[in-house]
């Protein structure tokens, strides 16, 4: 499979933010949503055969833990990566799968958290989620909101009531866009939608949702790449 970079680092999205965690990020994506923070992903990176990719987790992380296949779009490499995610569970990782939705999911192994992330208008991707995920999404999964504004807020509001998500999965995730150009200090200046004003909204709608920030982000300057 193609891979772009294979690290380990603090958790800093979903409720498993904190936790120390192995990323595998996969290389190639078919979306160009407007903040994307990974372009680096869409092309590039090497070629690594399952063993290889085992291999390393287990350096990072032996005897288990957790760990995250992300991309790009991870399930565009769904023959190698399916196995993968397989392998990684027999051996006692927690495995959590970050996709656009997409892709269909119907292959992703039972175990895995997938982590679906439902673009929004300003996205520039918008209607990309396959409505048929749905039916793959389990009590372990989460699916995550990136917002912009207002209107990206109605949106995952919406879909979210519209499709009673929160009777679906293990919770659904309200995350303001963080600049994809951002650097230097780490604050909430950097985000395009107020983390204030977008919990005070979701107060107000009583929208059965977690606000999320990237905390990696709070951590370490925005613009690292491997953390």
């Amino acid at each position: 499979m193609q891979i772009t970079e294979i690290y380990k680092s603090i958790q800093g999205e979903s409720t498993h933010a904190g936790v120390p965690c192995v990323f595998v990020r996969l290389t190639g994506c078919n979306l160009r949503c407007t903040w994307c923070d990974s372009e680096y992903t869409f092309t590039g990176g090497h070629r690594m055969a399952m063993e290889e990719v085992v291999d390393a987790v287990e350096h990072l992380s032996p005897g288990g833990g957790l760990v995250e296949i992300t991309g790009g779009e991870p399930m565009l490499q769904e023959k190698e990566v399916v196995p993968l995610m397989q392998h990684l569970l027999d051996d006692g990782y927690t495995v959590l799968l970050e996709t656009s939705g997409e892709r269909p999911l119907e292959h992703v192994p039972k175990g895995v958290v997938k982590i679906v992330d439902v673009k929004c208008p300003n996205s520039g991707e918008p209607d990309t989620f396959n409505p048929e995920n749905l039916e793959t999404l389990g009590a372990a999964d989460e699916v995550k909101f990136v917002l912009s504004d207002r209107a990206d807020y109605e949106f995952a509001r919406d879909f979210t009531s519209r499709h009673n998500l929160q009777g679906r999965v293990n919770a659904v995730l309200f995350s303001p866009v963080f600049s994809k150009d951002a650097g230097g200090e780490r604050d909430t200046s950097h985000c395009l939608l107020d983390p204030r004003e977008l919990a005070e909204w979701m107060l107000a709608d009583n929208v059965p949702a977690r606000l999320g920030l990237q905390l990696h982000k709070f951590i370490w300057d925005p613009a690292m790449k491997g953390v």
